[in-house]
């Protein structure tokens, strides 16, 4: 069956889960939706759009809404494979349409859901005998009475975060108060936060793929268990933390490690924690890991984000749209286009 391949973006905010708000993104991701349509488009894969000829300029013109009449309305235009460019979660919209005879690109909404809780992937991964940074959970009513389970300096987070939106370093107690008081008062990350030990060492970012059949050097390589693309180290913080990358782009503050710290056993190791995590949360489709060093060298897993921003260098407006997982790609050779198609190799049906 030919691929007739159709990008969802987020239309709405997903419902509160336990009292946490996952907050929602400018447009959806239809950003990035457009970027991988575009690229698509340009290499004559078949991509069906809301409209006959999209402009260019404008995102929505590219991707289709992740309601049922936006899915429908993809479908009644031919599309069979749905590129799930959104955020997820237990009864999604496109839940109803897995039945049906369509691919999906994208992770398991059910398995976001449970996931996407950073605190609970935390303890999974801990339980595993994989880093993960000192954490606790504070919620709107401890705010006056919370009895802190590590030191100064730490990191505030949204529970289900987007990137580093939200997240904020704090050396002493009154920031922390005054940070919490802001956070829950504002209520865009819902009741409960994570605090999580701050690890000063350096910064990295890596890709991690599912398990599956790519096209790498021109050569068939066949992948059993998930694998890790060359990670990606970050730069030039603002206040201890990575800025969001719709305030700067990645291409401004990341590089891609040498050959020779790809070989560091402290890499080497934390490589390999990254695939057992893929593993463990049964990975569909590429997902991303930031880590952090100690100030030993050893790395601990901080963010797992089952949706990894795909943006690209596609259309002559955004050409300095390298997400990080491009940054990674290009390190094997691919180009976006490649790292698209070989995405979209892994497609799956329910």
């Amino acid at each position: 069956m030919l691929s007739k391949v159709a990008i969802l973006y987020q239309a709405t905010l997903p419902p509160i889960k336990n009292g946490i708000q996952k907050p929602m993104k400018p447009g959806g991701y239809s950003d990035s939706g457009a970027d991988i349509a575009y690229e698509l488009k340009k290499n004559d894969i078949h991509v069906v759009t809301p409209i006959k000829n999209p402009n260019v300029n404008i995102d929505l013109d590219w991707g289709f809404p992740d309601t049922k009449e936006g899915i429908e309305n993809a479908i009644s235009k031919g599309a069979n494979t749905f590129w799930l460019n959104t955020v997820l979660y237990e009864k999604h919209e496109i839940e109803h349409f897995f039945g049906k005879k369509l691919r999906f690109i994208g992770q398991l909404p059910e398995k976001v859901d449970i996931y996407d809780d950073k605190h609970f992937t935390n303890e999974v991964l801990r339980k595993n005998q994989i880093p993960v940074p000192k954490s606790q959970l504070i919620t709107s009513g401890d705010l006056s009475d919370h009895k802190l389970n590590f030191n100064f300096p730490m990191v505030v987070k949204p529970i289900r975060g987007r990137g580093s939106q939200g997240v904020t370093l704090v050396t002493n107690q009154q920031e922390l108060d005054n940070n919490l008081k802001k956070i829950f008062s504002n209520k865009e990350y819902g009741s409960i936060v994570l605090i999580e030990q701050y690890l000063n060492g350096q910064e990295i970012t890596i890709t991690v793929m599912p398990s599956g059949t790519y096209t790498v050097n021109n050569n068939e390589e066949q992948y059993t268990t998930p694998w890790c693309l060359p990670a990606v180290k970050r730069f030039n913080h603002k206040d201890g933390i990575a800025p969001y990358n719709g305030n700067v782009a990645v291409i401004e503050n990341s590089t891609v490690l040498s050959d020779d710290e790809l070989k560091s056993k402290e890499i080497v190791a934390v490589v390999n924690h990254c695939k057992k995590s893929g593993e463990l949360l049964q990975i569909k489709a590429p997902i991303r890991i930031d880590c952090r060093a100690d100030e030993n060298g050893k790395y601990y897993l901080f963010d797992v984000n089952l949706k990894p921003n795909m943006t690209g260098p596609s259309r002559p407006h955004r050409q300095n749209q390298d997400s990080l997982v491009l940054l990674s790609a290009r390190k094997i050779g691919w180009d976006y286009y490649d790292l698209l198609k070989n995405i979209i190799r892994q497609s799956w049906k329910v």
